[in-house]
């Protein structure tokens, strides 16, 4: 085998679990993600399953973000016996704790002694890497290799590897772009394309399509926001815990702000009116609810625009209207008081594919109502039940939320904002792609149709550009 060479374990069956390997000779290699497989294409428990490869000669595990589909399957790589560092950006040294012991008690043990076993384990081995600085990882005769992360812009802390090669020497520098953010996010700082990549694994999550503008989004959003409270109805964001709900709760603080400004009009107007001051953001999920206190601390790692809110006094994550649930208990009696009542309100919960957690208990209570809406502000992998809701916009049909459950009918309202995708387009991995005049490029992390189109894409945008390319999809 030649060295050094990539082999793939997740991440090329689909948009979830990735999990690659750069081996630098036959006993010395990084792992870059460890994450788990999600939707129809996941085996029953994936995160527990041992890795199919042996731990042994992994010098660093290396992580580009802490979505589960990235970090999920660590405690099976813990269970096989890996002790190296964990390394990762100083933000996703902070959320990485909370992310990973939130899944361990959902899928392993929420005995307390293990948990903070685990936890402890984890502590001991999470190293923070600043951005932009190299961080030295192997160093022996005839080889070395360091890492530098640089940010992705998908979520806070999200990374992509630079990995400098020298070996024999000959200088290798090989990219691994985790997940690239869309531009424009309200609160990351924008993605800066490596200076350079001799091979770009290259993730394809919407590599055959361009987003909408998104420029006017937070508009589209209050635009939906009218219409449900005209109707009186509670508005259903299933949200990720980590990333979309904290951009939600950022733009709902900005609508709110400015409604205030205007004089907090009505947003039901007649006898019985309700303004815009009344109306509660209601986040059910102790999760996002520890992560949103993460992401308020970590404020320095906001964008100058977001960091301007701040010195004016305003709290974007920790407004008045803002209710947050903690026991399973609440959650029972807010589920039950909006179904009751006309009382508009907007929920946020987990999980983001409808699979589970808490959006679950409101789904079921309010899907078969026409007053309710379901707005999507993420990505649904297909065959989870936030793909089948989301396939009844404009229409009605019946979904199945419980694996072995009943069939739920879907009357109320379904709208999608593709505004708000956490992943860059066609147009923006294609820059990314050419920004580091990248000359061979593996795509891993998208669906298979993705793929080709943004391989087909990338060969004619470098032809055109008079630079040569090779590109692979992986397998």
């Amino acid at each position: 085998m030649q060295f050094p060479s990539i082999s793939h374990h997740g991440g090329t069956r689909g948009v979830t679990g990735s999990c690659h390997r750069l081996h630098l000779d036959s006993a010395t290699s990084l792992l870059v993600d460890c994450g788990v497989e999600q939707g129809t294409d996941a085996a029953p428990g994936a995160g527990l399953l041992s890795p199919d490869f042996a731990v042994q000669g992994i010098q660093a595990l290396v992580i580009t973000h802490v979505h589960l589909d990235h970090v999920g399957r660590i405690p099976a790589l813990l269970a096989a016996g890996y002790r190296g560092p964990i390394l990762c950006s100083e933000p996703s040294a902070k959320l990485l704790p909370l992310v990973l012991e939130d899944a361990y008690k959902l899928t392993i043990s929420s005995e307390p002694g293990q948990v903070a076993r685990y936890l402890e384990i984890i502590d001991g081995l999470v190293v923070p890497v600043p951005f932009g600085r190299w961080h030295s990882v192997v160093e022996k005769s005839g080889l070395k290799c360091m890492i530098r992360l640089q940010r992705a812009g998908h979520l806070l802390g999200s990374a992509y590897v630079e990995c400098d090669v020298q070996m024999a020497g000959v200088n290798q520098r090989i990219v691994f772009s985790g997940d690239l953010g869309h531009e424009g996010n309200p609160l990351l700082r924008q993605v800066q394309p490596p200076e350079r990549a001799d091979v770009l694994v290259l993730e394809s999550t919407y590599g055959d399509r361009l987003h909408p503008d998104r420029s006017d989004r937070q508009q589209q959003l209050e635009r939906v926001i009218d219409r449900a409270l005209q109707d009186r109805g509670t508005i259903l964001i299933p949200a990720f815990s980590l990333g979309r709900t904290q951009e939600l709760l950022f733009e709902l603080e900005d609508i709110l702000y400015r409604k205030a400004l205007l004089g907090d009009p009505a947003v039901v107007p007649g006898d019985d009116t309700f303004a815009w001051s009344q109306l509660p953001i209601i986040l059910d999920s102790p999760l996002a609810q520890r992560i949103t206190g993460a992401y308020r601390q970590l404020h320095d790692y906001w964008n100058d625009e977001a960091r301007v809110r701040l010195s004016q006094g305003r709290d974007p994550m920790g407004f008045s209207q803002l209710v947050c649930i903690d026991t399973h208990a609440r959650h029972r009696q807010v589920v039950n008081y909006l179904k009751s009542t006309v009382r508009p309100a907007i929920v946020i919960a987990g999980n983001g594919m409808c699979s589970g957690g808490r959006i679950v208990g409101y789904l079921k209570s309010m899907l078969a109502e026409l007053r309710h809406e379901v707005v999507f502000v993420g990505y649904q992998a297909k065959g989870t039940p936030g793909a089948v809701i989301q396939a009844s916009e404009g229409a009605e049909g019946f979904v199945r939320i419980d694996l072995d459950g009943d069939m739920y009918e879907v009357r109320a309202k379904v709208v999608t904002l593709s505004g708000y995708s956490g992943h860059a387009d066609q147009a923006g991995l294609v820059r990314f792609a050419q920004g580091c005049n990248a000359r061979q490029i593996v795509l891993v992390h998208g669906e298979g149709r993705a793929k080709q189109v943004l391989a087909r894409v990338l060969r004619e945008a470098f032809a055109r550009a008079g630079n040569a390319l090779s590109v692979t999809i992986a397998e």
